[in-house]
């Protein structure tokens, strides 16, 4: 199965735009995402690519009756961190903040998060923990996926 993981969108509709076609380009068959959407129109990009998405809510989706609305609309999967999932006898993790995988990283073969803009792609333990970076490309400057 070919995974889309993204996070910290942060409502940068250029750069998700981009995202959403690169991933269509990728013939992923599942995206992930770690947290700060934002505004519920990202998410109305991502259903464009007409397949599940799933993820966490993070510290900045502060405008959550719209999240909701939008999630329901699209048949989209988001709860409150951690989210576990268990796909192709792999068990996941998904959290947005990296503390909160505090607890939550036993028998998790991949652990994703969010957060700190910053890509991160590390071995623990028995588990690989992978952020994606930024997506927004408002701290770096570039956006990545």
């Amino acid at each position: 199965m070919r995974i889309g993981v993204v996070g910290d969108t942060h409502n940068m509709m250029t750069n998700v735009d981009q995202i959403v076609e690169l991933l269509r380009e990728a013939r992923v068959e599942r995206v992930v995402h770690t947290g700060d959407i934002t505004q519920a129109k990202v998410l109305d990009r991502f259903a464009a690519l007409e397949i599940p998405l799933l993820g966490v809510f993070g510290n900045n989706d502060q405008e959550r009756e719209a999240l909701q609305d939008a999630i329901e609309r699209h048949g989209f999967v988001f709860q409150d961190p951690p989210l576990h999932l268990d796909w192709c006898q792999r068990s996941i993790v998904v959290v947005h903040d990296p503390l909160e995988f505090a607890g939550n990283l036993q028998d998790q073969e991949l652990a994703l998060h969010g957060h700190t803009h910053r890509y991160r792609h590390e071995k623990s333990g028995s588990s690989i923990i992978f952020n994606p970076g930024e997506c927004a490309g408002m701290m770096t400057g570039r956006n990545s996926v």
